[in-house]
């Protein structure tokens, strides 16, 4: 081996390294926008931490509340991960204020049987209550509908609320 061959001034030999940590760190920017570009494009989970109540009053008083002009449509981001929104309106037909609403959908297969269950609520607690005689539109995002769906609307009711 020449001494020439271990020569820490050759160009060839001083290049390589800093070749080598660009690439990385150009790579390591590339991981870091992917993830963060997956995390901001997936739509926030409506999933409730803990489930309203539902008990005598709450039961007799949900025929007084309804869904309206549901409609679907779907989407997809970059990742090619396909979203579907169910968007309606959700109307206070009875007497008393709404301080909190949640809603079970669920979706069927051709035999009529549900394949998939999820509530979420559309009157936040924390947010504008939902006043006697009022409506107020919703959208709820799923991520994955199995592909069993039967391509109909799905199943809507109420599951949860709180009452003023």
């Amino acid at each position: 081996m020449a001494q020439d061959d271990l020569d820490p001034r050759d160009p060839e030999r001083r290049g390589f390294p800093t070749a080598f940590l660009v690439g990385l760190v150009v790579v390591g920017l590339l991981v870091a926008g992917l993830l963060i570009v997956s995390h901001s494009t997936q739509p926030a989970r409506h999933t409730p931490v803990q489930k309203l109540p539902f008990g005598p009053t709450e039961q007799a008083y949900a025929p007084n509340i309804h869904p309206g002009n549901i409609s679907m449509s779907q989407a997809d981001n970059m990742l090619n991960q396909v979203f579907t929104y169910l968007d309606g309106t959700i109307s206070n037909d009875g007497s008393r204020t709404l301080k909190a609403l949640e809603l079970t959908v669920e979706f069927h297969d051709p035999f009529n049987q549900v394949i998939l269950r999820e509530t979420h609520r559309v009157v936040e607690s924390s947010g504008p209550p939902l006043a006697a005689g009022k409506h107020r539109d919703f959208e709820i995002t799923f991520e994955h509908i199995p592909v069993e769906w039967n391509q109909q609307y799905p199943s809507i009711r109420v599951t949860g609320l709180v009452l003023e």
